[in-house]
């Protein structure tokens, strides 16, 4: 054999020992991925109803690489249930992935079953180890529920210009200008005891999206409006406008906030509009969330719209 052969011959064998011993030491390291930020249901009230939207959230690091993410809902030991029923949601998206933020939304299958439940996050890693955290989760019957707040109504202006409405743009593709007058009157119905709601402008550049008003970082947000109510006693309406019927008087008017104000309308202080959230053209986020404390039920909802303010 000669030289270059034999150096050939050399460097091969090297390479294959190389990927043994890399191969080996994957499969000999066990290192367990870990999970964090776990949330589990809209504002992580560990709740779900079923065929309604359910959220989840965690952050992976993996032991060496992401293999699949999943979630099983099963029965609780020593509970008892009207039929039986269980799920299973795998994402195999993250395969191969280090680190990974999990950030999803689902449906509780209509199928679903009233109850108790196991929830069970599970990682696979690719070095054969797996992860399992258990939670608890309350799965409810929408007709069962104590309070289910609904978002009603929704109607924004410019000046007294109906600009959204009936659950669509008056006029499509019409911006927001630089100093416009802007307000919005939002309803809740279906709610009780203890609640908040705030109204938010959010610059999409931004690509921040809180779902709970727990979650709200005022350094990124304007606040339009935010508003509660107290000790109801039964379910009935809830709004940012208030009328009595009784006297023909209003109540609580909604307010106005001028598209280049220094300052937003949060209360008890407002905030000064500022840093990253200072007034730009683009594409913005109105953002409707609230949450009702009494009985640990939130909800959100986002509509897209434009600031031209040049």
């Amino acid at each position: 054999m000669n030289m270059s052969k034999f150096a050939i011959a050399i460097l091969f064998i090297l390479l294959s020992l190389g990927a043994c011993k890399k191969d080996q030491s994957i499969e000999g390291d066990k290192t367990l991925p870990k999970a964090d930020n776990i949330e589990v249901g809209t504002a992580n009230n560990e709740t779900g109803v079923i065929g309604r939207d359910f959220h989840f959230n965690a952050e992976i690091t993996a032991g060496y690489r992401i293999d699949v993410v999943q979630i099983k809902i099963t029965p609780r030991a020593g509970a008892t249930y009207s039929r039986p029923w269980d799920y299973t949601v795998e994402w195999l998206e993250y395969k191969g992935a280090k680190n990974a933020t999990i950030h999803k939304h689902f449906d509780i299958p209509t199928t679903a079953v009233e109850g108790i439940y196991d929830f069970l996050i599970i990682v696979k890693d690719e070095n054969g180890s797996v992860l399992e955290v258990k939670k608890t989760i309350r799965i409810y019957d929408p007709a069962n529920l104590s309070v289910d707040p609904t978002l009603s109504v929704l109607n924004l202006h410019i000046g007294d210009t109906p600009y959204y409405r009936n659950g669509a743009f008056v006029t499509a593709g019409l911006k927001l200008k630089k100093n416009d007058v802007f307000s919005a009157q939002a309803a809740i119905e279906n709610v009780k005891g203890n609640g908040k709601l705030y109204l938010l402008l959010i610059n999409k550049k931004d690509n921040y999206r809180p779902e709970s008003i727990d979650n709200i970082d005022f350094s990124k947000v304007i606040v339009y409006d935010v508003y509660e109510h107290k000790d109801w006693p039964s379910a009935g309406s809830f709004s940012n406008f208030v009328f009595d019927l009784a006297t023909f008087q209003t109540v609580r008017s909604i307010p106005n906030l001028s598209i280049g104000a220094g300052n937003d309308n949060n209360a008890p202080t407002p905030n000064p509009i500022t840093g990253t959230k200072s007034w730009a053209s683009g594409d913005y986020y109105f953002v409707v969330l609230y949450k009702n404390q009494t009985y640990n039920l939130s909800l959100y909802q986002y509509l897209e719209l434009g600031i031209d303010f040049n």
